[in-house]
C-alpha cells in the first residue's frame, strides 16, 4: 500500500500549489524563515501598535497607565485565544486537510471557523461589559485606576466580535501556507492606529476628546477594516481557500477546530493567569509601582507575537506533514523552530535587562514606575528565551494536534506562580526583584515540559 505522502504526491490537483509542496518537501529551516518573515512583519506592526497605545495612554497620566496594566493581560489572553488559540485549531485542521488532500474539508473548515470566532467574541462581549467592575477590582484595581480600567475595557470589548472575527480569518489563510495576505492587513492596521488612536484620544476638530476610551475604540476600527479586507478576499477565493456560507454544519468540523482550539485556550488562560497572578501580588504596593510593573511585562507579552511569528508557520507545516503521514520531519520542524524563537526573545530579554530604562522611560517618567518596572526586567527578562522555546513548542503542538503536554506545562507555570510568588513577596515585604525570580525559574519549568511530546516522532 502506497503511503499518504505517495498518494498525495501523486496526485496532480493537489500538489498544483508550490507553496503546499514547499512545505511538504522543501528544506526546514529555509522554509521555516520564508513563512515565518511575513508574519515578523506583523510582530513589528503589533509592536508598534502596543507602543503607540502605551505612549498615548501615558501621556494621561499614571492612573490611566495604571488602568491600562490590569486590562492588558484580559485583551492579550483574547488575543492569544482568537490567533493562537482557536486560530491555531483553526490553521491546523485546514492544514492537515490540505496535506491529506482534501480541499473540499479545508473550505468547509473555514466556514465552521467563522461561526465559532463570532460566538466566542460576543461572549467576552457579554462578559466584560456586565463584569468589568468585579474583575478589575479582583484584580487589585481601585480608585481612579479601576475606574480607568472599565473604561477603556468596555471600549475595546465592545468590538470583541471584531478581533475574534478577524484573526479566524488570518488563521485560514495561515492554515493553506498563506501568511502574506493577513500579514499585510495586520501591518496596514498600524497606520489606522497611527491616525486613529491621538484622534480619538485627544480629540480634533469637531471631535472630542475621549480619553482612555479613544485607545480602545481605534484597535476596534482597526479589527473591523481588517474583517472586511479579509473576508473580500476569502470569499473571492484568494489565498489558497475558499470562505462559503453554503456548507452544511457539521459536528466533526466543529470537533477538528476544537480539539486543538479548546487545549490551546486553556494554555492561553494559563499563561495570562500568570501574568494576572502577578500583576494582582504587585497591585497593593501603590499606582506607580503597579503601572511600572504593567510596563515591564508588557515586554513579556511582546514576545508572544515575536514567536508567532514563527509559529503560525510551524503549525501549517507541521499539520501539513502530519496530515502527509511524515512524523519525522514534523519532529524536526518542532525543534528547528524552538530554537529560533529561544535565540530570538533571548537577545530581547538579555537586552531588556542591561538596558531596561530604555523600554520603561518610553512610556513614562515616574521615577517610582521605572524603578519597579527595572527590577522585574533584570530578574525575569534574562529567562525570556525558555518562553521562547515553550511557546514554539506550543505551536508546534497544535499541529501535530497533540496538547496534553502544552497543558500541564502552562499548569505548572500557574502553580510555580501562585505558590512561589505568594510565598516571596510575604517573605520580602513586596520585593519585586523576589517576585521576577520565581517568574523566570515558572518560564523555564513552562519550556521544559512543553518539550516533552517532540523528544520522539508524533503519532501520524
Amino acid at each position: 500500500m502506497a503511503s499518504p505522502a505517495a498518494t498525495i504526491a501523486a496526485s496532480p490537483s493537489n500538489r498544483s500549489s508550490a507553496r503546499t509542496e514547499r512545505m511538504l518537501r522543501g528544506p526546514v529551516l529555509a522554509t521555516l524563515l520564508a513563512l515565518a518573515a511575513p508574519n515578523i512583519v506583523v510582530m513589528l506592526a503589533q509592536a508598534a501598535a502596543n507602543f503607540l497605545e502605551s505612549y498615548y495612554v501615558g501621556l494621561l497620566g499614571v492612573e490611566a497607565l495604571a488602568g491600562a496594566a490590569l486590562v492588558f493581560p484580559l485583551i492579550m489572553l483574547m488575543q492569544m485565544m482568537s490567533a493562537g488559540g482557536i486560530g491555531g485549531g483553526i490553521s491546523s485542521a485546514i492544514a492537515r486537510a490540505i496535506g491529506s488532500g482534501n480541499q473540499a474539508r479545508a473550505e468547509a473548515l473555514a466556514y465552521h471557523a467563522v461561526i465559532i470566532a463570532l460566538v466566542l467574541g460576543l461572549a467576552f462581549t457579554v462578559l466584560l461589559l456586565t463584569a468589568g467592575y468585579t474583575i478589575y477590582g479582583a484584580m487589585g484595581g481601585s480608585g481612579a485606576a479601576l475606574d480607568n480600567a472599565v473604561v477603556y475595557s468596555n471600549a475595546v470589548f465592545a468590538g470583541a466580535c471584531f478581533l475574534w472575527l478577524l484573526n479566524a480569518l488570518a488563521s485560514i489563510l495561515r492554515g493553506s501556507g498563506n501568511m502574506l495576505a493577513p500579514a499585510a492587513v495586520l501591518t496596514g492596521g498600524v497606520l489606522i492606529l497611527l491616525v486613529s488612536s491621538p484622534i480619538l484620544i485627544f480629540g480634533a476638530g469637531p471631535l472630542p476628546p475621549l480619553g482612555i476610551a479613544g485607545a480602545g475604540l481605534a484597535l476596534v476600527l482597526y479589527y473591523v477594516i481588517g474583517c472586511a479586507i479579509l473576508l473580500v478576499k476569502l470569499a473571492r477565493g484568494h489565498g489558497g481557500v475558499r470562505l462559503s456560507f453554503k456548507h452544511p454544519l457539521q459536528r466533526a468540523l466543529f470537533a477538528d477546530i476544537l480539539g486543538v482550539g479548546v487545549p490551546a485556550i486553556v494554555n492561553n488562560v494559563t499563561s495570562n493567569l500568570s501574568v494576572i497572578l502577578a500583576t494582582a501580588l504587585v497591585a497593593t504596593h501603590g499606582a506607580a509601582g503597579l503601572a511600572g510593573f504593567g510596563l515591564g511585562i508588557r515586554l513579556e507579552y511582546l514576545q508572544v507575537p515575536i514567536v508567532f511569528g514563527f509559529g503560525a508557520g510551524m503549525v501549517a507545516m507541521i499539520g501539513m506533514n502530519i496530515g502527509a503521514g511524515q512524523a519525522e520531519r514534523a519532529r524536526r520542524i518542532a525543534w528547528t523552530g524552538a530554537a529560533v524563537a529561544a535565540g530570538v526573545t533571548e537577545i530581547v530579554g538579555l537586552a531588556a535587562a542591561i538596558f531596561p530604562a530604555a523600554w520603561l522611560g518610553l512610556f513614562t517618567n515616574d521615577a517610582e514606575a521605572i524603578a519597579a518596572g527595572a527590577e522585574y526586567l533584570r530578574s525575569t527578562a534574562p529567562a525570556y528565551g525558555f518562553f521562547g522555546a515553550g511557546l514554539a513548542f506550543y505551536f508546534a503542538s497544535q499541529g501535530a494536534r497533540r496538547m496534553g503536554w502544552s497543558i500541564v506545562g502552562g499548569l505548572a507555570r500557574v502553580a510555580v506562580i501562585a505558590v512561589g510568588g505568594a510565598a516571596v513577596m510575604r517573605a520580602t515585604a513586596g520585593d519585586i526583584t523576589a517576585l521576577g525570580w520565581v517568574l523566570a525559574a515558572a518560564l523555564v519549568v513552562f519550556a521544559v515540559i512543553n518539550s516533552v511530546p517532540w523528544i520522539k516522532p508524533p503519532q501520524s
